[in-house]
């Protein structure tokens, strides 16, 4: 690791007190009166969710794992920034999208988000996962070989999609934030989340259609 000061704390010992606080309530704890109980409960909640969306992110764990530490780093220095009116998890997302990008920048790394996983019926807005939008790429029950292969092919159009393109699809489709939360992660308006969902729609059902996806 680079960063000096490493925020991992034991999940088997983080039952405690600060359970019952929101995330706004602990990082204005931690801001306010310097509670480290507080800063660590906010990193156990966030520790298997950020983590798993920056290795996805990057495509690699090791970076995942460095990005992540300097996430929270960031947040340690930059907690006085924190605007009380803002959601907490929105604003960990924007800083660990800017952590990553710079991490990409510096290693001249650019692989994408692997879509292993069901992505549907998590982010609250009105579309279907994007499985189902790409229009039939299910594969029937207990189909794994065909899945994989769709799943391989998927990744690979998504991987084709421009930067920008693909930051959205990551955050609505795989993270499942709402249209507001992605917008206000990417400092975009969130006519400009849907605008780029629509066209990262079109594109890959366009590229999917000429691949031979299992029936």
């Amino acid at each position: 690791m680079n960063s000096t000061i490493q925020y991992m704390p034991d999940s088997s010992t983080s039952s405690n007190a600060t359970d019952i606080l929101t995330d706004e309530e602990l990082l204005l704890g931690y801001r306010d009166q310097g509670d480290r109980s507080a800063f660590d409960q906010l990193v156990h909640r966030y520790e298997r969710e950020l983590f798993g969306y920056l290795r996805h992110y990057l495509g690699d764990a090791e970076m995942a794992e460095d990005v992540f530490q300097q996430t929270f780093l960031q947040v340690h220095l930059k907690c006085d920034q924190f605007d009380p009116d803002r959601k907490v998890r929105p604003w960990l997302y924007t800083v660990a999208t800017h952590q990553a990008i710079d991490s990409q920048r510096r290693n001249r790394r650019h692989r994408m988000v692997s879509l292993d996983r069901s992505v549907g019926g998590k982010s609250g807005n009105d579309d279907n996962g994007l499985v189902d939008l790409l229009g039939g790429t299910e594969s029937e029950p207990g189909d794994e070989a065909e899945a994989a292969e769709t799943r391989a092919q998927v990744r690979v159009a998504v991987d084709s999609l421009p930067e920008q393109t693909k930051q959205v699809v990551v955050l609505v489709y795989f993270q499942g934030l709402k249209y507001r939360e992605a917008a206000e992660v990417l400092s975009i308006p969130v006519g400009t989340v849907k605008s780029r969902l629509h066209a990262a729609i079109q594109k890959l059902s366009e590229t999917l259609s000429q691949c031979d996806l299992p029936k």
